[in-house]
């Protein structure tokens, strides 16, 4: 009987360890942060209060004082990152206790303000909360997605094995354009010489590169068939080519991962900052 019982155990940590963070223990964070929007909700709909409840009532400081505590508690996941532990509360229980109660608090900071906005810092503070949320929606999207296609994009290849490739091809094409006239061996050392991290990060979101001087190259250079180093360059600069649109698509799936972390992870210092001037007016005034 023990064998069996630690079989189960053991095929229950093994589901666990293929287990998403979305999905983490039958997404139980996503019911219980259904829950409490439920009960928040009802509880709006259900207070005979006058004036209807927002900010300034029992229950608008109620529900502030938990989005406030949950917005600090979730700000958090950064230090927590660092600490590589499994068990109940596992990087993976709270990225995803992370993403459910972080949507929960739209419902409770909304029901918090009564629908009540101006031009405060308290609408400032509900504003950046909605766009550190909305980008932590972007990025979970491209982190549901992109990996796959960041590996099938790689093909078994590391960074440093592109990188290298295209080393390899460059310097054959070195060697191949020595022969070749003046002007095509001007657009070959051109294209040798373009920096393929130079671009900007325009650019490596738009996959769209239009000043590649390898694809111009390719443009420029006649193709007659009769010269067979000009062919053989040629070649090499489709090699080349193909390279640079493996490298670049890998730039740019990897930039797509990372942006939205650009504006997630300031806008959550300046939501912490903008939450502390609403708690601090909200008390001078009471």
């Amino acid at each position: 009987m023990a064998s069996v019982a630690e079989e189960d155990t053991g095929r229950r940590e093994r589901q666990s360890d293929h287990e998403g963070f979305l999905a983490h223990k039958r997404m139980r964070w996503l019911k219980i942060a259904t829950v409490i929007s439920l009960v928040a909700i009802i509880a709006y709909a259900l207070i005979d209060v006058t004036p209807r409840p927002n900010g300034g009532s029992w229950y608008g400081y109620t529900l502030g004082t938990i989005g406030a505590l949950l917005i600090v508690w979730l700000a958090l996941l950064g230090i927590r990152k660092r600490k590589m532990t499994a068990g109940k509360w596992s990087l993976k229980a709270w990225t995803s206790a992370h993403v459910y109660l972080g949507l929960a608090l739209i419902v409770i900071a909304t029901l918090h303000t009564g629908f009540q906005f101006g031009w405060n810092v308290h609408t400032l503070a509900y504003t950046l909360m909605m766009i550190v949320i909305l980008s932590g929606i972007y990025g979970i999207s491209v982190y549901a997605t992109l990996p796959v296609k960041l590996s099938n994009n790689r093909r078994e290849m590391t960074q440093a094995q592109m990188l290298e490739a295209l080393s390899a091809i460059d310097r054959q094409l070195d060697t191949a354009a020595q022969p070749l006239g003046r002007q095509d061996t001007d657009l070959v050392i051109a294209a040798l010489e373009q920096d393929p991290f130079s671009f900007g990060l325009r650019a490596r979101l738009s996959g769209k590169y239009p000043s590649c001087r390898t694809q111009g190259a390719l443009e420029r250079m006649p193709e007659n068939g009769t010269d067979p180093d000009e062919e053989k360059v040629l070649s090499l600069l489709r090699k080349r080519k193909a390279q640079l649109d493996q490298i670049r698509r890998h730039m740019r799936i990897k930039a797509m991962l990372e942006v939205w972390l650009y504006i997630h992870v300031p806008v959550t210092i300046a939501l912490l900052a903008a939450l502390t001037a609403h708690i601090v007016s909200v008390f001078y005034y009471w």
